[in-house]
């Protein structure tokens, strides 16, 4: 199986090379499908050398719309079997896929979500309150999707390319999470879960999330759920 790694990126331009370096040692036929969401800080220059391998290619937005946006223009162009979502900044590591793609392989799951928080692999310890917001978040999503997720906020969902057919996202920024998983819940799909590691980075190190976007996934939540 063909698996397709679509990456969103946005000012990565100190990590943007050691991540496409990292996805492209897994031992694993692969596509990388890169969008660059208007990024201002020469992350587009690296790029360009980037898209000149042969399995990678490269999508520009002219100005920045969004994470979920830049998720749409990549699962627009994936040729793979499976699809993976990676970010650019390191923070998740591409030595999991093997066991991530493994219960789609074997037949058993639609849809696997990675999990910094069942434990067996190593994370970084940061922020309290941030570790308070996701499992609020993922609490209130189980609530009206009836799944049983730990890690509903994770940036590793990963799925059969078919279900791009049915599943159509409209979410801009990071409201991508929850529409993702109250679509999947809603048609039914077969989910599994596997635990990651995880090197969280800092604001110093240039995380982007923050208290809006929570506010805007609690919305989310209530939006994919009970309306459509």
């Amino acid at each position: 199986m063909k698996l397709s790694v679509v990456m969103p990126v946005f000012n990565e331009v100190t990590t943007i090379e050691e991540i496409v370096r990292r996805v492209q040692n897994v031992q694993i036929e692969k596509e990388i499908v890169i969008v660059d969401d208007g990024s201002t800080d020469g992350s587009s220059d690296k790029l360009a050398k980037l898209g000149a391998q042969e399995n990678v290619r490269v999508i520009l937005h002219e100005r920045n719309r969004g994470k979920g946006a830049a998720l749409r223009s990549g699962f627009a162009e994936v040729r793979g079997d499976i699809v993976i979502v990676q970010d650019a900044d390191l923070e998740y590591d591409p030595r999991d896929y093997i066991r991530l793609i493994e219960p789609i392989v074997d037949g058993k799951a639609d849809v696997v979500f990675g999990s910094r928080f069942m434990g067996g692999q190593s994370r970084r310890v940061l922020y309290f309150w941030h570790a308070v917001a996701n499992r609020m978040l993922t609490l209130v999503s189980n609530m009206l999707t009836n799944l049983n997720l730990s890690d509903m906020e994770v940036c590793y969902k990963v799925f059969r390319r078919e279900i791009l057919d049915q599943a159509r996202f409209r979410e801009n920024r990071f409201g991508f999470e929850p529409e993702f998983t109250a679509r999947i819940a809603r048609l039914g799909y077969r989910v599994y879960e596997v635990g990651i590691s995880y090197s969280g980075r800092t604001y110093d190190d240039g995380k982007k999330i923050g208290w809006r976007d929570g506010c805007r996934a609690l919305w989310c939540i209530v939006r994919y759920n009970l309306w459509h």
